[in-house]
């Protein structure tokens, strides 16, 4: 039996946005995390580190207007480091986009095992079957960059 909530995503083409350095500046935190603490080989592996991630801008707007065409779905891979980040990647998605959105999230280590219309993210994944957007590429370096697009033909 199909429930509404189903019907209201059935016709809607499927978006995954990644979270690390799509949605969120890991980079960023990496670099100042090992500025301060040199010795530490993976500031990921640390209490609070993807929690504490900033929201790089235009993120949470551009995920609120594409869930207005798409169905969208955040898509991130879970660092192998840090036992927590699961948890942690579920309370920065509540915090920063909502509880709404923490239903729509998918922890997987390997992107390629899901089929889509289309996946943006930093990284390109051989065997995705869908397009691809990579964020932060010359031609996509913002979001701004990528909403001016139409997606519906990408």
């Amino acid at each position: 039996m199909k429930t509404l909530q189903h019907l209201k995503y059935m016709n809607k083409k499927i978006i995954y946005v990644d979270m690390d350095d799509t949605l969120c500046d890991f980079l960023g935190a990496q670099k100042k995390s090992l500025e301060k603490h040199p010795e530490q080989k993976y500031p990921q592996a640390q209490m609070d580190f993807f929690r504490k991630l900033k929201p790089l801008d235009g993120a949470v707007w551009a995920m609120n207007e594409l869930a207005k065409e798409f169905d969208v779905w955040i898509l991130t891979r879970p660092s192998y480091y840090n036992p927590l980040c699961y948890t942690e990647k579920r309370l920065w998605v509540e915090d920063h986009l909502g509880i709404d959105w923490v239903k729509k999230l998918i922890l997987c280590p390997d992107k390629s095992l899901l089929k889509g219309y289309l996946l943006i993210d930093d990284t390109p994944w051989p065997g995705f079957e869908g397009e691809q957007i990579i964020f932060g590429h010359e031609l996509f370096p913002t979001w701004k960059s990528i909403m001016k697009l139409d997606l519906h033909n990408p």
